[in-house]
């Protein structure tokens, strides 16, 4: 606060508690003032009011946490390592459990802040082997958490879908010696549906994207997010600003470090249970066409289609419809992903778990869901909103009792303060036998056809004249209209907000047949366990706003934020926190700041502190009813009167530092001002004549030098003498020092040699060529035989298709192999008829009819005389390299080849028309084999070839936009390739 006060003229005020006005216009000017500087942090009293800035700002580093580790709470500007430093050093202090609560909406900065907090105790504590392996595991479950909890909604991109309360557990030295998680409320319907604009959870995502090529191969998972139903519901697969592969990359490291793997095969299950698919028999019963996740088919297929109902010793198999089979699969899916997500909280907590039986003290961590209204609300908002209901609930009830308890403490009489109490409404979703959510449970298990419309007209029933509940039945005319008749709404703390029931009871119900559970009973009780657990330590609160939607920085959207501080309870704290005085401080500490404000207390105090302080005021003219004595601490009403105060002890600071300064400075400058004169006098006197000296003993030295190294220069090309050579060496090392730094790096540089001087040109080349000879010897012996015969072939390739094809430069980085096939996938019938020749290449490629131009998948093998086209165990043609009178192929990017054959009999077959992928390595292997480098030509437009002696055909070219072959009208052969953008622009702009 002492901060706040010195600061607050320059921008807003850093405590909302020294506002002079308490309005809520008030609150937002400053909130906004303080935000337009890129001051995110306000304090409220002890509690942080943080507002997103949506963008990266350089609060965050070391040097900004060792500016806050051990300092008192109000010495400077609202920090969230304040915070956390407070509550670590009060721990250690008082030897008690204290937790943070974070809370606000959904992209408001909960995770961050969280995330803030654990960097800083990861930094701030003392270091040990032990520590670093609890901080390790704290930090990297929350990448793990993360992956598995957090989604891109319409409103974060990084939404936590569950709620985490997390303690931190230290020693009495201060050390993190383990920790322990609890999570709440899993949005397990995700795994099934998202609506759209919104993600399943990251860690799927994380999977497809980034995961490695054996482990996707493994898991039988293909890498495109498009393959997988439970992923593409939101139809945004792929989000700008989540970059998954290296997301993955933290996750997986973050599950090595706290011990964790085997969890991908469950992953994929999932996502391979979301593609399985149901057909449907002649009586209309749901049947399994295909089978996954490594089980038993009969077991599979028994579960997702039939429902088994049990009947004293009996059991009975009842079949669904392909609609409850969806069902069932989306449930199983659900449960799956759930136990999945339980088991891995309980792990994390297995690997920081505290072995020490000694006793501990806690720092909590609650990171838990904000206040949620969508355009449809769900039973998942319902649960979430509860959440925030008793969360304020406990929030006021513990801000009261602190402040009550000090001004107890301090025996100051207590002023009343106005606050909504809210235990009406979590009353009215809590209560038993009479609540949401024993209605709720008790149509889940009553016998019969209860449904979602069922329950609603019990919850009518039930509470139909409750101020806070209204239904389309329930409401008037004018309410009515904004309902629809399967809605409820609820008048929470922090508004109305619409529920559509539709629903309630599956998730209620987990939608697993075979297993009812009363979820929402579970998690109210799990509320009531964290609120045991919150009520038995010191609370520290911070508040995270939204400062827009759009997410955008520099934006403050101000209705946004007024209704987010309006459910927050900002102004019902700042109200407790004020209740009646906005200033508290220890005497001493009073005292200690503003004792020069009084001659009787100034420069020492020499009685008691309280008395200090009552002299302190009465000087300074404090009417009775401005403050309060208590047994510690003053207490003053109202922030002009502390502005007053203070704005006078900033003047005689002021005041008193001048005049200090003045005389002090005048008995040393004078003083100093001797010394150094005689001191300045001597040394002048000495060192000008040092350097006189040496100047001219320079100046001498330099003159001689430039004298001869001129008469060099003049005299270089005449015989030899002192003078020149002393030069010529100089030219000569110079040369030759500037060669040495910039010597070519590779043989093909031919240009970075230098330029020599006129007498060093012929030892230049010889040097030069030597050079190169040197880097030509390095470089051939280093060419192992592979790589030479590898260059080899690559320099027939590019004399007999560079420039002439167009797709041989992509062609020249992709290495030759010795062959495409083999020989265990050639029929053996086939390797016994050519077992005298020996097999020099084989590749498969597609061969086209004669007749028709059908294709047929073949296998081309050349030996050492011959190619043979090979259909499974049958040599369909073989062709002598001797008959073979040229090869033929496009000079576009296709991969059609014809062999040309001496065709003498018309019974013979014509020329050969294939299709290779591999065109450029199967013709360099022919040539090399046959000895054909002349052989080939490249043809631009059609090539002629001849079916039969006497017959002639050809194959023409094309572009469109999908590649294909086909037999033409004119009964030529069609290649059609597929076009360049530009072409394709020209054919649409042509078309149109």
């Amino acid at each position: 606060m002492e901060g706040a006060l010195t600061a607050r003229d320059r921008v807003g005020i850093q405590d909302f508690v020294l506002l002079d006005e308490t309005t809520d216009a008030a609150f937002l000017s400053n909130l906004k003032k303080r935000f337009s500087k890129d001051l995110i942090y306000t304090y409220i009293g002890t509690l942080l009011v943080s507002v997103n800035p949506y963008k990266e700002l350089d609060i965050y580093n070391k040097k900004q946490m060792d500016l806050y580790m051990g300092v008192n709470f109000f010495e400077l500007p609202p920090h969230i390592y304040a915070l956390a430093d407070n509550a670590y050093q009060t721990m250690l202090t008082e030897f008690n459990n204290h937790f943070i609560l974070i809370s606000g909406e959904s992209g408001a900065g909960k995770t961050e802040a969280s995330k803030k907090i654990l960097q800083y105790y990861a930094v701030s504590c003392p270091s040990t082997t032990l520590l670093n392996t609890v901080r390790d595991k704290m930090l990297m479950s929350n990448p793990v958490l993360e992956a598995f909890g957090n989604a891109k909604t319409l409103k974060n991109d990084n939404s936590s879908r569950f709620g985490k309360y997390m303690d931190i557990e230290f020693d009495s030295q201060g050390d993190a010696v383990g920790g322990h998680i609890l999570n709440y409320l899993l949005e397990k319907s995700r795994v099934v549906h998202q609506n759209h604009g919104e993600r399943n959870f990251h860690i799927f995502y994380q999977l497809v994207e980034g995961g490695e090529d054996n482990l996707l191969h493994q898991l039988g998972l293909e890498r495109d997010s498009q393959h997988y139903n439970y992923l593409t519901q939101g139809e945004c697969a792929i989000v700008s600003s989540i970059n998954d592969r290296n997301d993955w990359k933290t996750v997986k490291n973050a599950l090595q470090i706290i011990n964790i793997d085997h969890l991908f095969g469950i992953i994929a299950s999932v996502l391979h249970l979301g593609n399985v698919q149901f057909d449907s028999d002649s009586k209309g019963h749901a049947l399994l066409n295909n089978n996954l996740l490594g089980v038993d088919a009969r077991s599979l297929q028994e579960s997702l289609t039939f429902r088994k109902i049990e009947a004293r010793q009996d059991q009975v198999l009842s079949p669904f419809t392909i609609d409850h089979a969806i069902y069932a699969r989306d449930a199983l899916a659900k449960a799956i992903y759930g136990q999945t997500f339980t088991w891995l909280v309980s792990r994390i907590n297995e690997s920081m778990e505290n072995k020490d039986p000694s006793r501990k003290t806690v720092i909590g961590l609650l990171d838990i869901y904000g206040f949620e209204v969508f355009y449809v609300n769900s039973f998942e908002q319902f649960c979430i909103n509860y959440c925030n209901e008793k969360l304020q609930q406990l929030f006021i009830q513990l801000t009261l009792k602190a402040e009550q308890e000090e001004y107890e403490a301090e025996d100051i009489e207590w002023e009343p303060v106005q606050f909504f109490n809210n235990k009406i409404i979590c009353d009215l979703v809590e209560e038993k036998h009479r609540g949401i959510i024993s209605i709720l449970d008790e149509e889940c298990l009553r016998p019969g056809d209860a449904t979602d419309l069922t329950f609603l007209e019990r919850l009518e029933d039930k509470m139909g004249n409750h101020p806070h509940f209204v239904t389309h039945k329930l409401a008037d005319k004018m309410t009515r209209k904004t309902l629809e008749r399967g809605d409820f709404r609820l008048l929470h703390y922090a508004g109305e907000v619409t529920y559509c029931v539709v629903g309630f009871l599956d998730k209620n119900n987990d939608l697993l047949y075979r297993n009812i559970k009363d979820v929402a009973t579970q998690f109210k009780s799990s509320l009531l366990k964290l609120t045991e657990i919150l009520m038995a330590k010191e609370a520290w609160y911070i508040r995270c706003l939204k400062s827009n939607e759009s997410k955008q920085p520099g934006q403050f959207d101000e209705a946004l934020i007024r209704h987010q501080v309006k459910y927050l309870g900002l102004m019902e704290h700042l109200r407790v926190r004020r209740a009646g005085f906005a200033y508290r401080r220890k005497y001493e500490v009073f005292l200690k700041r503003y004792k020069p404000l009084c001659p009787a207390t100034w420069p020492h105090w020499n009685g008691v502190p309280a008395d200090g302080v009552e002299v302190l005021v009465q000087h300074l003219g404090y009417f009775p009813n401005e403050y309060k004595m208590g047994r510690t601490k003053i207490f003053i009403r109202h922030p002009r009167t502390l502005y007053a105060t203070e704005d006078a002890y900033e003047k005689c600071k002021h005041e008193l530092a001048t005049k200090l300064q003045a005389k002090y400075k005048g008995y040393r400058a004078k003083g100093e001002f001797k010394k150094q004169k005689e001191a300045a006098t001597k040394i002048e006197t000495c060192w000008r004549g040092v350097q006189a000296r040496k100047e001219k003993e320079r100046r001498a030295w330099a003159v001689k030098v430039i004298k001869k190294f001129i008469k060099g220069y003049m005299t270089r090309g005449q015989a030899k003498t002192t003078d020149n050579s002393e030069y010529l060496a100089f030219v000569r090392q110079n040369y030759m020092n500037r060669l040495k730094e910039n010597l070519p790096k590779t043989v093909l540089d031919k240009t970075t040699w230098k330029t020599p001087p006129a007498v060093l040109e012929e030892t230049s080349e010889i040097l030069r060529k030597l050079y190169y000879r040197l880097m030509v010897r390095k470089y051939v012996r280093g060419l192992t035989p592979q790589r030479k015969a590898q260059l080899q072939l690559k320099l027939v390739s590019s004399s007999i298709f560079k420039g002439k094809k167009e797709s041989y430069p992509q062609s020249v980085a992709q290495p030759f192999v010795d062959t495409r096939i083999s020989e265990q996938e050639i029929n053996m019938r086939v390797l016994q008829m050519i077992r005298n020749e020996q097999i020099k290449y084989s590749v498969p490629v597609i061969k086209y009819d004669r007749n028709g131009f059908k294709p047929r998948p073949r296998q081309l093998i050349l030996t050492k005389t011959a190619a043979y086209v090979i259909e499974e165990a049958k040599i369909k043609q073989r062709v002598l390299y001797t008959s073979l009178k040229g090869i033929s192929v496009s000079s576009l990017t296709d991969g059609i080849i014809v062999f040309h054959i001496t065709c003498e009999d018309p019974k013979e077959k014509g020329d050969l028309v294939m299709q290779c992928d591999h065109l450029f390595e199967f013709l360099t292997k022919l040539t090399v084999i046959a000895n054909k480098q002349n052989a080939i030509k490249v043809v631009q437009g059609s090539i002629k070839i001849e079916i039969q002696a006497g017959k002639e055909s050809a194959v023409d070219f094309s572009a469109g936009q999908e590649p294909m072959v086909y037999k033409a009208k004119n009964g030529h052969l069609m290649v059609v390739r597929r076009c360049s953008d530009d072409e394709e622009f020209l054919m649409n702009y042509s078309a149109e």
